[in-house]
């Protein structure tokens, strides 16, 4: 009768070790880059990355103003 508590710690173990193989997945396999190339990724990576330069660059501006 106090399995609740076995089913509580199941429950721990198991998405712990789901966390972990998420971890150790590679870049080809998470969910945000399936079927995108290297070039593809590097692409999209490097345009986040100046929308980000543009956007501080645009803030610094604001408060120099």
């Amino acid at each position: 009768m106090t399995r609740g508590n076995q089913r509580e710690l199941a429950r721990q173990k198991n998405q712990k070790k789901q966390q972990e193989q998420q971890k150790r997945k590679s870049s080809n396999d998470k969910d945000s880059n399936k079927g995108l190339t290297l070039e593809q990724r590097k692409q999209r990576d490097a345009d986040l990355m100046r929308q980000k330069q543009m956007k501080a660059q645009n803030k610094d501006q604001a408060a120099a103003s």
